[in-house]
């Protein structure tokens, strides 16, 4: 399920080499801390959660409020964890840009050496990044993935998103303790709540997905014609947008092809992308008078305060829980006592 997004102003640049080798280096203990004390599934939910996902990339070096935390800790988790994966029984997939698409060749090649099934872990990467760029049509295009995984087939994702205009970032955790992929699949999100957002994934909107499969199984000369009268006030909360009929019609025809049974079945077939869907949900509106959830879906916020004008969650208690355990990690971490006073000093700026 997702547990969390956060949303980050993006900086250019890249980390210094060797900013980034200590943090390969430091997030090897964390991470052996964790699972050694408290297993693999602990790691696993910590890097579901936004907060403590965040609270780590301080640790390692990098700034609170930079979008590259996201990525350059991900990167360091992957460089530092992989080559010890065999050992704890974890390995980390994916990346930023092009690295992010090889991430169900890298699925494979780890699951054929520990002799698990991936294609169950290949379609739960490609569906959390399909449901995020697709389904919920919130303005961020991801563009960072990573897939994290133990043997025993548990996994996580974080993913991250960057709306063109603003050129904020939005962060997304996944966890594969899932009811489902596309109905209400976040636990607590944290972010800058928007506006104009066509959320598919409400949980209240179980039969619009179902008038949704159903829609794409019209003739294409009907749903096409049907399009034609998709025109919305400047104030809609979707307003208009430009049709590719051509390609659509290309869509419409895969999909008939293979004739999805689901929701999430659909999402992954190729071609469909965020037009296609919305085209798609609007018609079901058009047609079968299906409602649409327009709730951009964040239960948690930042708010910019405190003494070093970095913003903090609002939600106090569940940040102060996540610095009291890195505190504790970092404890029991084989790190030596200067780089541990260190960390404690990051940590107390963090929680101050």
């Amino acid at each position: 399920m997702r547990t969390g997004i956060c949303d980050l102003p993006l900086h250019s640049g890249r980390a210094p080499r060797w900013l980034f080798e200590r943090m390969a280096k430091l997030s090897r203990e964390i991470f052996a801390s964790v699972v050694e004390f408290y297993g693999p599934e602990e790691f696993l939910d910590r890097l579901a959660d936004p907060i403590w996902f965040q609270a780590l990339g301080c640790v390692l070096g990098f700034d609170w409020h930079s979008s590259g935390l996201t990525t350059t800790t991900g990167g360091a988790l992957k460089l530092a964890i992989n080559p010890i994966g065999h050992h704890y029984g974890i390995w980390v997939c994916g990346g930023k840009g092009a690295t992010s698409r090889k991430t169900p060749e890298e699925i494979g090649n780890f699951a054929e050496r520990i002799g698990i099934t991936p294609e169950p872990l290949i379609r739960a990467s490609r569906l959390s990044a399909k449901v995020d760029n697709t389904a919920l049509q919130d303005g961020y295009q991801l563009y960072h993935h990573i897939f994290i995984f133990s043997k025993d087939g548990n996994w996580a994702v974080i993913q991250q998103g960057m709306n063109p205009y603003d050129h904020y970032a939005r962060r997304y955790h996944w966890r594969s303790r899932i009811k489902s992929f596309t109905s209400d699949p976040h636990q607590g999100i944290v972010g800058r709540k928007e506006s104009g957002v066509l959320n598919l994934v409400d949980g209240r909107i179980e039969g619009t997905r179902r008038d949704i499969v159903t829609i794409t199984r019209e003739r294409p000369e009907r749903l096409l014609k049907e399009i034609r009268h998709l025109r919305f006030p400047s104030h809609h909360p979707v307003g208009n947008f430009a049709i590719n009929r051509r390609y659509l019609r290309k869509v419409i025809i895969r999909i008939r092809e293979h004739n999805p049974a689901d929701f999430e079945t659909l999402l992954l077939t190729r071609g469909l992308g965020p037009k296609s869907l919305r085209a798609f949900a609007l018609l079901a509106n058009l047609i079968c008078g299906s409602r649409l959830s327009y709730t951009d879906p964040v239960t948690f916020s930042f708010a910019h305060g405190g003494k070093d004008g970095h913003p903090f969650p609002v939600e106090r208690g569940i940040y102060d829980q996540s610095i009291r355990f890195l505190a504790e990690i970092i404890h029991k971490a084989r790190i030596n006592s200067n780089e541990k006073d260190r960390l404690y000093q990051v940590l107390q700026r963090l929680s101050s």
